[in-house]
C-alpha cells in the first residue's frame, strides 16, 4: 500500500523496485494499492498506467488515507499488508525482510534510525525530533521501539482488524503504535535504508511533531478513539 500526494516524480521508481517475482516465488499473490490524497501532478494517471489499484481517498490527510486503505484490505480478505511512503525514501526491495519478520510478530516497523540512514535524508532537527518522539512513546507505553515515525510498516490481517484509529494526518504512525500496544499485539522491527525524498517534503517539523506528541498523550488517557466507543454502545 502506497499513500500518495503529488508523488509523480518518485512513484514509478518505487513501484518498479517492488520485488514481485521474489514475492511470487515465496508464495505471495500481490496487489499494489495506491491511496491518493488529491494529487494534481499526474500521480493518479501514473498509478493507473503502472497497473496499481487506485483508491482516491474521501478524506484529507495521510491518516485518513491509510485508514481507508486498511478498510479496503479487510474487505478484499488480504492476509498481509506492507505500507511504505511513495516518495523514494524507502527501498521497496526490502519488503521481503519485513514479511519474514512478520512470521514472528503481528506488526513490524522499518527502523530508519540506524547506520543505513543516508546523511542527507533527514535534517538534524528531524533526526532529533524522531528520537525524542520515539523516547516519549516508549516512556509512556513501555514497549521498546526505535523509530516511531517510520513510514514503512507491515501487518498481519488480525493486527489490522484489531487496530483502533481515528488519526487524520501524520500522527497516524504514533496511533498505530499506541493501538498495537493496547491491543496486545507483538511489535517487531527491521533496520531499513532511508534515502533523501524525491520532491517537496510535506511533513512540518514543529507543527506535525507537536501533533504526534499530543496523540501519544491523548491515547495514553483515552486508549480507544471516541468514535470506536460510540459504535460499541
Amino acid at each position: 500500500m502506497l499513500p500518495t500526494l503529488n508523488e509523480f516524480h518518485a512513484l514509478e521508481s518505487v513501484v518498479k523496485r517492488i520485488p514481485l517475482n521474489k514475492l511470487k516465488s515465496q508464495g505471495f499473490e500481490t496487489q499494489i494499492v495506491v491511496i491518493d490524497g488529491g494529487s494534481i501532478d499526474g500521480t493518479v494517471e501514473l498509478a493507473m498506467d503502472l497497473g496499481c489499484h487506485l483508491i482516491e481517498q474521501s478524506g484529507d490527510g495521510k491518516g485518513a488515507g491509510i485508514r481507508q486503505g486498511f478498510q479496503y484490505f479487510l474487505e478484499e480478505n488480504g492476509d498481509f499488508l506492507v505500507m511504505l511512503d511513495a516518495d523514494g525514501t524507502y527501498d521497496a526491495k526490502e519488503i521481503p525482510d519485513l514479511l519474514e519478520k512478520l512470521n514472528h510478530h503481528d506488526v513490524v516497523i522499518g527502523n530508519r534510525l540506524n547506520h543505513r540512514l543516508d546523511s542527507k535524508a533527514m535534517t538534524r532537527l528531524n533526526w532529533v525530533g524522531n528520537y525524542l518522539l520515539t523516547w516519549l512513546a516508549v516512556a509512556l507505553y513501555g514497549i521498546d521501539i526505535r523509530d516511531l515515525c517510520s513510514g514503512y510498516w507491515a501487518f498481519s490481517r488480525d493486527a489490522i482488524k484489531k487496530l483502533q484509529l481515528n488519526s487524520m494526518r501524520f500522527e497516524i504512525e504514533a496511533e498505530m503504535y499506541t493501538s498495537a500496544v493496547f491491543r496486545d499485539l507483538s511489535i517487531g522491527e527491521v533496520d531499513v535504508a532511508y534515502h533523501p525524498r524525491i520532491g517537496e517534503a510535506k511533513l512540518g517539523s514543529v507543527k506535525d511533531g507537536s501533533s504526534i506528541a499530543r496523540k501519544l498523550l491523548v491515547r495514553k488517557i483515552f486508549p480507544v478513539p471516541f468514535e470506536e466507543l460510540s459504535s460499541d454502545e
